[in-house]
């Protein structure tokens, strides 16, 4: 397939917040050799390696907010949000940009964003494609109710400019089947692979990194608990080592770096930190873990932390280790779970919340020792992307368990499945159990997500099967 002309990637969201989408446009221009234009809206940087193609234009739309409304009136605003969005999605896409050959357009939100990219396909003479990612009535549904009017009406709309497309992606064979079979739409399965960047981390990379983020992880500003006590080793106060070369999981000896025998185990959840994650099971599991890890410890209800500290810097090994969830992501729920987590006052368990960089994300997936995905699915047909990420920087993973995941998650070879959080916290209490050198049910985990990470990549995945339908429909158009 060789120069072409150009595509244009279509997300009506935050384009930085859209990895598949960003892995679109990075594939368009590199393996398709076509100039992309990207339009959605900005907020999140997108990664690097986007930024810097020179055949990749971004166009960022300005979000239509609802801010300043009484919460009763949002629901009859709504259609006026939809309405403004066509037109600025018109005016970018039938004047703002150059014609291209192939609109891309992520789905959902269906509405307006395909009644839209199908009215400008008409109007540029281009082709467009839908990369199905999930089903937009559904997701609307978790708020509404599948039987609300407003549902069903999306329902028919999704479906009806769905078909309208001259070719369809999606992310699951489960999905392919419902878009055939109930539908009417033949889809091609792309399934989501990592990309080049997600790798397991390097000894350097993962002191480096936490260097960077020593005071988010260590000692957070009015937070202490079982981590911010333990910021600085048992070494570095007998003078040993120096502070500015140790983290809470590596210390560095003139040019020699080694991971701490006294770390705490580091647990990666990343979450939209919506409706579809229910958050609380992850608590709940930390709860019964801190319990059942203080109870083999014989701690009681009176220790003081300062006791856990002074253990910590003797050097004092227990069965089960602290654990520090890191909660990475934007959304509407997170301050509620924040000040949620503020009440545990845990013994054995500590949380952070942050926002890291495209180029830091990954590496802190290649640094951790497991991660948790809390995605459930509004349609139970799409997969978490965020495992595909952890397990291509050979990350071993626990998730919950829905109809589709086993598509992706292989139990006790990449990883776990869990439905409650008393299996979650069981799945714990297994996996760290002997952590950092007899944990070996963890190293079994890890060997099996790196084999699954490394089977295969998004730029051969795109090749063999994004590229033919994309080449297929601009061939088609130009006849």
């Amino acid at each position: 397939m060789g120069r072409r002309g150009r595509a244009a990637v279509v997300v009506l969201g935050d384009f930085g917040r859209s990895p598949r989408m960003q892995y679109h446009a990075l594939s368009l221009a590199r393996q398709a050799f076509l100039e992309v234009d990207v339009i959605a809206y900005g907020g999140t940087d997108p990664h690097g390696a986007v930024l810097e193609n020179q055949s990749i234009h971004l166009h960022k739309m300005r979000p239509i907010v609802l801010e300043g409304f009484p919460k009763l009136l949002h629901f009859f605003m709504l259609p006026f949000k939809a309405l403004s969005q066509f037109f600025m999605l018109l005016w970018y896409l039938c004047i703002k940009i150059t014609a291209p050959d192939v609109f891309i357009v992520q789905n959902p939100p269906s509405v307006p964003t395909l009644i839209a990219v199908n009215l400008a396909s008409w109007w540029r003479k281009s082709t467009f494609v839908v990369d199905w990612h999930n089903f937009g009535y559904t997701l609307l549904g978790l708020s509404l109710g599948r039987s609300h009017l407003l549902v069903k009406t999306y329902h028919w709309l999704e479906n009806h400019y769905g078909k309208k497309a001259d070719g369809s992606l999606c992310v699951t064979k489960a999905m392919q089947h419902e878009l055939a079979q109930n539908w009417g739409i033949k889809a091609t399965v792309l399934y989501d692979q990592p990309p080049e960047f997600f790798h397991p981390a390097s000894l350097q990379e993962k002191h480096a990194l936490f260097c960077r983020l020593k005071e988010d992880l260590s000692h957070p500003c009015g937070i202490r608990d079982c981590v911010s006590f333990g910021r600085v080793s048992s070494a570095a106060i007998h003078g040993e080592e120096p502070y500015a070369n140790s983290t809470l999981f590596t210390t560095q000896v003139d040019h020699d770096i080694f991971l701490k025998q006294d770390r705490p185990a580091l647990i990666v959840s990343s979450t939209s930190w919506t409706r579809d994650e229910d958050f609380s099971m992850l608590l709940e599991a930390a709860v019964m873990y801190d319990r059942r890890a203080s109870a083999v410890l014989n701690e009681d209800d009176s220790i003081e932390e300062e006791l856990l500290w002074t253990d910590i810097c003797n050097g004092k090994q227990y069965l089960y280790p602290r654990l520090l969830f890191v909660i990475t992501g934007k959304g509407p729920e997170r301050e509620k779970y924040e000040e949620k987590i503020k009440k545990l006052h845990l013994k054995r368990v500590a949380f952070r919340t942050m926002w890291l960089s495209a180029e830091d994300y990954p590496l802190l997936l290649g640094a951790a020792d497991l991660g948790v995905c809390l995605h459930t699915s509004s349609s139970g047909l799409d997969l978490p992307m965020k495992v595909v990420d952890m397990f291509g920087c050979g990350l071993p993973v626990c998730a919950v368990s829905f109809s589709c995941i086993e598509e992706l998650v292989k139990v006790e070879k990449n990883g776990l499945l869990f439905s409650s959080s008393s299996e979650l916290a069981d799945e714990l209490l297994m996996l760290f159990k002997g952590f950092p050198d007899k944990s070996d049910a963890l190293k079994s985990l890890r060997d099996g997500a790196l084999e699954t990470g490394s089977c295969a990549r998004w730029a051969s995945e795109w090749e063999q099967h994004a590229m033919p339908l994309i080449d297929e429909v601009i061939s088609g158009s130009k006849k």
